[in-house]
């Protein structure tokens, strides 16, 4: 992992963002929503508590409600669209997307969730943590996946 704070933004430069703390976690996540709003195969999320991160420039926000109740927020840029972040609304967590990283030569996936609805064409190594929906545990073992590959570097 590079030196911190690590920063990124939307394409047209308009928002930017730094990261102060070592991120929880990265994944990749292979739900529909993802999908959508990256017009991709699957979404990179870094998650991390929501105070390690500062945003400069205005943000448009999206809210739906989740298929389980919650209300989930999409933080965009107006003017390009790009998507920076999202989360729980409330959540101490969040998550960037790690696209938007200026720097993204240093990312490998901890794992995938949501693989049930991931394109066929996506091959997820038999090593490699999966999960065919969210996973119970709060994301810990993805986190400890991380952490054993962040000190091997």
């Amino acid at each position: 992992m590079p030196d911190l704070p690590l920063t990124g933004g939307c394409q047209c430069g308009q928002v930017r963002y730094r990261i102060t703390a070592q991120p929880y976690v990265f994944y990749l996540c292979h739900c529909k929503e993802c999908q959508r709003h990256t017009s991709s195969a699957f979404g990179e999320s870094l998650r991390l508590p929501a105070e390690d991160v500062s945003v400069e420039g205005k943000l448009k926000t999206f809210t739906r409600v989740s298929d389980g109740g919650n209300r989930r927020e999409g933080h965009f840029c107006p003017v390009c669209g790009v998507r920076v972040v999202h989360g729980t609304q409330g959540a101490p967590m969040v998550n960037v997307k790690a696209g938007t990283l200026d720097d993204t030569r240093w990312l490998v996936p901890a794992g995938h969730i949501w693989t049930r609805s991931k394109q066929r064409f996506v091959e997820i190594g038999e090593h490699e943590l999966a999960y065919e929906t969210q996973p119970d545990d709060s994301y810990a073992a993805l986190a400890a996946r991380w952490r054993e590959m962040l000190a091997k570097v």
